[in-house]
């Protein structure tokens, strides 16, 4: 985004609170679709003989969609009306979602599943901007502590919340029952955002400040990014001349540096900001967020798939296990909200330690536990990662912006959530990826009843997993670092 507005919107504090809850509230439906829809691919598949690259694409297509709309659409906000945007985003998502729900086919269900993905990018940095404008100071910070335990829960409860939907409405069908709780309640939401969210209209006969050659050439360094993977199932028909997309990822990644750099050269506002870069705080931070986010998606999805077609638990139970993690999160997320500034990085490694450890229970538990037991030894170690979670998201939130000047403060975040949503769809492409083709080279099909099949998936994609969160440590640890030298050569 451009130039987010310094002043506060002038506002009494009981109608800031209401209108910031309505932003929590549809940044909170947004996130749910991440992650309520994974209980569903087993139901999808069945209900489609659906592939898993279409499956992979149904989860990580709207990751990506979504990612690629983000910075354009909060630009756009600051440049007009973030509230129209609001509303259009809303709409967006409720149509998309009525479309998921009804969709005949498997390739309608992905159309509309990118079309959702859109949507959401539309509406989420308009919640991002109106926080930043409704707060200032101490304020800000409890507001987004409150953002980041609301986000966290909302991610955490997904699973549960889609298999209750299945529940009800049957193996069949149910998963439609999904998308069709999106349509009431984003219809409600748009009420209240009329109702209550400032008018933030910004009159300019300046035409809008986009970069489309920047986000034109982000998606194919991404998608060249992600194709291979995506496409990758273990089968013989896998054709290897896929894995030269990396080759296009990379000259596209460069051509894209290039751009960016033309284009803020030239005065005019790039998609990605890589001065923002040059602050050590804000780099390290934000790479840190991203690969934390192309971790934790796939850790809850590898976990429900290996639940239901490992040991064929149904769709609500394998949601529920998740449900430890969202508790936890919020609590630690209070609890470092008020800590990060005493202590500071060191609460963040703390934090990836202890999910790096819950990993590893995780897997321990799909491996060594009887099939009886592992439900409940995998929902002991959700507990541990989510506490560690807590830790993390909030904290390095406030970490990693602390060296940006407020005038700054909205375009960073948008930049990160881009990055966080990014990582989120690489993450789960390359662990579906693992997952799937473990499976197609031990029996040579997508699907099998052999547990022993399922938990050499699951352990390999928790792998990937496991080396994605320990990357995200080694950041932390190599930022923690860089403070301690910066302190001692002002000291």
């Amino acid at each position: 985004m451009s130039h987010p507005p310094t002043q506060q919107i002038p506002l009494d504090p009981a109608k800031r609170w209401r209108a910031y809850w309505v932003c929590v509230g549809v940044a909170a439906l947004t996130i749910l679709d991440l992650t309520k829809v994974n209980v569903a691919l087993p139901s999808i598949q069945e209900a489609f003989g659906a592939s898993s690259t279409e499956l992979q694409l149904i989860v990580s297509g709207y990751v990506l969609a979504f990612g690629l709309t983000l910075v354009p659409a909060g630009r756009i906000g600051d440049q007009r009306s973030r509230r129209l945007l609001f509303v259009i985003g809303l709409t967006g998502f409720a149509l998309t979602s009525l479309a998921c729900a009804l969709a005949p086919s498997g390739p309608v269900l992905l159309v509309a599943r990118l079309l959702q993905g859109v949507a959401a990018g539309i509406q989420m940095p308009q919640v991002l901007g109106l926080v930043q404008e409704l707060f200032q100071g101490k304020e800000r910070g409890k507001a987004f502590g409150l953002f980041g335990a609301t986000i966290g829960i909302a991610t955490a409860f997904g699973p549960t919340l889609g298999g209750l939907a299945i529940a009800i409405g049957g193996p069949t069908d149910g998963w439609r029952g999904i998308f069709w709780m999106n349509v009431p309640l984003s219809i409600i939401a748009i009420a209240f955002a009329l109702w209550l969210l400032p008018e933030t209209r910004t009159k300019s006969s300046r035409p809008l400040a986009l970069d489309p050659v920047g986000v034109m050439l982000f998606g194919v360094a991404i998608v060249a990014f992600m194709w291979p993977f995506l496409f990758t199932t273990g089968s013989p028909d896998d054709d290897p001349a896929r894995w030269w997309l990396l080759v296009v990822f990379v000259f596209a990644a460069i051509a894209f540096i290039a751009w960016e750099r033309r284009y803020a050269a030239s005065g005019r506002h790039p998609l990605v900001p890589l001065a923002l870069f040059g602050v050590s705080s804000y780099r390290n931070g934000t790479v840190l967020a991203s690969t934390y986010f192309g971790a934790v998606p796939s850790m809850f999805l590898l976990t429900t798939l290996y639940l239901q077609h490992g040991l064929g638990l149904a769709p609500v139970f394998a949601g529920m296990v998740s449900i430890g993690f969202a508790l936890t999160s919020a609590v630690a997320s209070w609890v470092g909200g008020n800590l990060v500034n005493r202590i500071g990085r060191p609460l963040v490694v703390a934090g990836l330690a202890a999910v790096l450890f819950g990993v590893g229970l995780l897997v321990l538990a799909a491996l060594l536990t009887p099939p009886a037991a592992t439900a409940w030894a995998m929902a002991g170690a959700m507990v541990i990662a989510g506490f560690g979670g807590g830790l993390v998201i909030s904290p390095n939130q406030t970490l990693t912006l602390a060296d940006i000047p407020v005038k700054q403060g909205g375009l960073a975040g948008s930049v990160g959530q881009l990055g966080q949503r990014i990582g989120a769809a690489v993450g789960t492409a390359v662990t579906l990826a693992l997952f799937y083709s473990t499976i197609y080279r031990e029996t040579g099909a997508e699907d099998t009843g052999d547990l022993g099949v399922y938990r050499d998936a699951y352990g390999l994609g928790m792998l990937a997993v496991a080396v994605i969160v320990a990357v995200a440590f080694g950041v932390g640890v190599a930022d923690l670092g860089a403070r301690r030298r910066q302190r001692g050569s002002l000291g």
